[in-house]
């Protein structure tokens, strides 16, 4: 059972692989790797981001048949998704951080900055932050509301279909914190960085089978 953290230069993937290789089990392998080949053969794929929406598009359908890969192992395959922060924004039909840009549409919807009604609230959204679980789903089993995890961002997603949504976190206004369709889980907060709970999350993805 292999598991590919895809790699498209999109931030400092040390951490991520870390904790994914500390949940995986010795019957489980996880890869950093950029290679359509690997990417079309995994099992499950992680797709992390940090940064602009656009940059991070751009570096994915910069590296040859990498984009075409993941979209083969996802949409064809069926295989477990999980996108984190801005791998998770990319679901969406478009972002708007720096003017429009087209997103995978994997799940209808805008990515679009953070507006809380309490101008005191800084943005970007950085730190701790509770989870407010609305629908359950196997990614967070064993994982309650008032869960904390971990954000940094100033754009979120806005789904098209509020049903999508598994959870949010509120900062001056809901933030999407997870979206769910079919084989595609996001997640706008950090699991490699959120200590307990998001070592839960890895592990409850790994043996996830939707």
């Amino acid at each position: 059972m292999t598991t590919v953290i895809v790699d498209y230069d999109s931030g400092n993937l040390h951490s991520a692989e870390k904790a994914f290789q500390r949940m995986a089990t010795d019957s489980e392998t996880v890869l950093v790797s950029n290679c359509p080949a690997a990417v079309m053969d995994a099992d499950r794929l992680v797709l992390p981001g940090v940064g602009a929406f656009a940059d991070c598009l751009c570096g994915l359908q910069g590296r040859k048949g990498l984009i075409e890969a993941i979209g083969h192992a996802v949409q064809e395959r069926r295989i477990p998704f999980l996108g984190i922060c801005v791998g998770m924004q990319l679901l969406a039909t478009r972002g708007w951080e720096h003017g429009k840009c087209h997103g995978l549409n994997w799940i209808p919807g805008d990515v679009v900055k953070i507006n809380p009604a309490d101008p005191a609230l800084k943005i970007p959204h950085m730190g701790w932050n509770d989870l407010v679980i609305e629908r359950r789903h196997p990614v967070f089993n064993g994982i309650e509301n008032g869960a904390h995890t971990y954000f940094v961002h100033s754009f979120h997603f806005v789904p098209a279909k509020s049903e999508v949504r598994l959870a949010y976190a509120y900062h001056g206004q809901k933030i999407s914190a997870a979206v769910a369709f079919r084989n595609i889980v996001g997640v706008q907060f950090h699991p490699e960085k959120s200590q307990d709970i998001g070592l839960r999350l890895i592990r409850n993805f790994l043996t996830w089978n939707p």
